[in-house]
């Protein structure tokens, strides 16, 4: 059955700092401190047992050793922040250079056995739709079908354990022009029961970063949100499900000043907020907490809500506020 989004948004935040950069490197630096993090967390969350998200990433290669246990690769231990009524969403990435979707999909099995208990959200697979950064999991062979296998071996698992609380999804970045076919086509490959199977769709979005919005930012979010629901999920049979927000975020840095990140973080989180129920979007995430490296000009680097060393930026208030007053209730 599809998921009833909830009145108010569902919120979530990447907690670690490394990122991929658009080389298929990765943006890092100081190493995480778990005790600031989880400080972070539940000042960001505000009450103990109100809706909260963390966002971890793991993934699968030719190199991940079967029967598990299989850690997070970033926050480290992602299960130690799962407590005053938080839970993971769990991003599974799939990195087969000999397409080894078999392998993928006995890879999710064990991640439901392994974290199901803590999970709410769980995404197969990361941008699918990009195929030519090597972090990201476009890159790699048969990726449709790790999706469309994934999806329903990781549902199959959650029903056999009875964890009706653990939504299985997927995310693509905004799709445009030819590119608006991605979902459909996956769709129109897919098993019959790959859509039954399906409880949310996500999307990564970051207005005003890679390309710049001239004119008027919630106007440019709003309808991004509208193209993705009516052109991109409409056609391929899945107008009813929910929408996720699996990232976004806005990165200080020269010429890019930590007021500005506030007053975009501040307009793209009430703008979604602003039409959840219309265009049913259930969650947001931010990416990222903490800043990678905040010595490191980069755009990559200085994604954080704080700096690399846990001092708040100004836009660590404005969503630790946006959090308190749009929060979907327990």
């Amino acid at each position: 059955m599809p998921t009833k989004t909830r009145d108010g948004l569902v919120f979530g935040i990447y907690p670690g700092g490394v990122a991929g950069d658009d080389t298929g490197h990765l943006a890092d630096g100081p190493p995480d401190d778990p005790a600031r993090i989880a400080t972070a967390l539940d000042l960001l969350q505000g009450r103990p047992g109100r809706p909260f998200l963390v966002r971890a990433y793991t993934a699968f290669d030719d190199t991940t050793r079967p029967g598990g246990p299989h850690a997070t690769a970033t926050p480290a231990a992602a299960e130690q922040y799962a407590v005053r009524g938080r839970r993971l969403d769990l991003v599974a990435q799939y990195r087969s250079a000999a397409g080894n979707v078999d392998g993928y999909c006995a890879f999710l099995r064990e991640l439901v056995d392994q974290y199901g208990a803590i999970t709410d959200t769980l995404q197969v697979t990361e941008e699918p739709n990009v195929t030519t950064i090597p972090t990201l999991d476009g890159f790699y062979p048969r990726v449709n079908e790790a999706i469309a296998r994934g999806v329903s071996a990781a549902k199959a698992r959650v029903r056999e354990l009875g964890h009706t609380h653990l939504r299985v999804g997927f995310n693509t970045t905004p799709l445009f022009g030819p590119a608006a076919s991605f979902v459909a086509d996956l769709t129109g490959h897919g098993k019959a029961d790959f859509v039954g199977d399906l409880d949310y769709v996500g999307l990564d979005f970051f207005p005003d970063v890679f390309r710049p919005v001239a004119a008027d930012l919630a106007a440019a979010t709003e309808g991004l949100l509208r193209h993705h629901r009516d052109a991109v999920l409409a056609p391929a049979g899945l107008a009813h499900l929910p929408l996720h927000i699996t990232e976004h975020g806005w990165p200080t840095g020269p010429d890019r000043p930590e007021h500005r990140q506030a007053d975009v973080v501040e307009t793209v989180v009430r703008t979604v907020a602003a039409h959840a129920q219309d265009l049913r979007i259930g969650a947001y995430a931010h990416f990222a907490l903490r800043d990678a490296d905040s010595a490191d000009p980069g755009l990559f680097h200085q994604f954080g809500l704080t700096t690399d060393d846990y001092t708040p930026k100004p836009a660590f208030d404005t969503m630790r506020a946006l959090v308190a007053e749009l929060s979907a209730p327990a």
